[in-house]
């Protein structure tokens, strides 16, 4: 697990002006990753580096040759149209380039000249997808999710009997994964009306959110050889906002044997910017489970794991209507909670993902599942917040919803902060529901 080192020093100011302007994301202290290009431009993505306002561009940066050693090497892999090379070169190249670029950063630092031409504003950048996502898991993680859902079908007994002992997950669709600006359709299916003897096929009309935290990979593991928990964050290289859609109508139909199928795989929304475990160790706690809960199984159990294993990342979700937006207004907040409520680790994940020998690979990406608090206000899916369906939100400017309609945009914001460290910000996760197809 990253350890607290002179990058993490709250006191630390960067010649890049916005960078220390207070409520900013992107602090000297935060520098997550993303890929880019100039806005309307034919240009190549390259990987670039968030700095208060603007992007460090790695590809233009790699041409100075103004790092050396295990930075440079970073540097030339972080240039490339993808992370998936500089994921691939492990935690110590991964340290190497973040402690290199803190000090070149820094005010009074003597590459300031140099990197002063590498910088493009953020209004001007476009983004893609940071990685080449070959296998996409999503997870399970909030006992709370679990047991709001489960109480919906099941009242009498609404979690499993799994669940507290074993990191529930399936494998998604990697390729309809979007980044932040997604739009798309309104998802088609069967659905099986109240009564009817039959389905039907029409468009979703119970279109959901799911606020979740995505997981990167970085270096892989060999096929037949698991991950212990004590190397398990090693593989991390960093963390993202994910919004796994889902149309939960189609999903009540379709989910029984095998689980959901074309209610999921139409869109998933994740952040642009990919922020690295280092970055977030001043805001580690420590795992508990209530002591009435079974405790982890040995593979899944470690004492750093116990000590620091969960992360506490304030999440927030905003939903825009077409009427909010055409009178210039922003989102309405629907809740707010806190990853540190999670009944499972990153650590864990890792473990169990390759207990039985599957083999992880750089880029690879993990769904934290729905990250719902305690309280019905921190619930992070509108299945929830309206306790399915039977409550409708009333939103500010007198709207309500149930479920998502046609033009809604919804915007998810992460954020760490407490007294003693810099805040850093994931930046926004957004994504906007066109009409169905006709």
């Amino acid at each position: 697990m990253s350890a607290l080192n002179e990058t993490h020093d709250p006191a630390l100011r960067s010649w890049v002006a916005s960078a220390n302007l207070t409520g900013t994301d992107f602090p000297i202290q935060n520098l997550p990753f993303a890929v880019f290009r100039r806005r309307g431009s034919a240009q190549a993505f390259r990987g670039g580096v968030a700095i208060g306002d603007q992007i460090l561009d790695l590809a233009a940066l790699a041409a100075t040759s103004v790092f050396s050693g295990e930075a440079a090497v970073a540097v030339q892999a972080g240039a490339q149209d993808k992370l998936n090379a500089l994921m691939a070169l492990g935690a110590g190249a991964w340290r190497a380039l973040r402690l290199a670029l803190s000090r070149a950063l820094r005010e009074g630092a003597a590459e300031q000249a140099m990197l002063d031409a590498c910088l493009v504003p953020q209004s001007e950048a476009d983004y893609g997808v940071p990685a080449r996502i070959g296998d996409y898991t999503d997870f399970y993680t909030s006992v709370h999710h679990a047991t709001n859902i489960g109480r919906l079908f099941r009242p009498d007994n609404p979690l499993l009997p799994n669940y507290k002992w074993v990191p529930i997950g399936y494998h998604g669709r990697a390729s309809s994964i979007g980044v932040s600006g997604q739009s798309f359709h309104r998802p088609v299916g069967q659905t099986l009306p109240p009564g009817a003897a039959q389905p039907v096929f029409g468009a979703s009309q119970r279109l959901d959110i799911e606020l979740e935290l995505g997981i990167f990979l970085g270096t892989g593991n060999a096929l037949g050889e698991p991950v212990p928990i004590t190397q398990a964050e090693g593989h991390v290289f960093g963390l993202c906002l994910l919004n796994d859609w889902s149309a939960r109508d189609l999903q009540a139909w379709e989910y029984q044997p095998l689980g959901p199928f074309l209610s999921k795989n139409f869109a998933t929304t994740i952040s642009p910017w990919i922020v690295t475990l280092e970055a977030l160790a001043p805001y580690r706690l420590p795992f508990l489970r209530p002591e009435a809960d079974p405790q982890p199984l040995p593979y899944l159990d470690s004492e750093a794991n116990r000590q620091q294993g969960a992360l506490d990342i304030q999440l927030q979700v905003g939903l825009l209507t077409p009427t909010m937006r055409d009178a210039g207004q922003g989102d309405a907040t629907i809740c707010r909670t806190s990853y540190r409520h999670a009944y499972w680790t990153v650590a864990q994940l890792v473990t169990h993902h390759t207990v039985n020998g599957c083999n992880l690979q750089p880029g690879d990406l993990f769904g934290s599942g729905t990250l719902s608090g305690p309280t019905l206000d921190q619930a992070g899916a509108l299945i929830e917040l309206t306790t399915g369906g039977k409550h409708p939100l009333e939103l500010p400017n007198g709207e309500s919803r149930t479920y998502l309609e046609d033009g809604d945009a919804v915007v998810i914001r992460g954020w760490c902060e407490k007294a003693g460290a810099a805040r850093i910000g994931f930046g926004e996760c957004r994504g906007t529901v066109l009409p169905a197809r006709s």
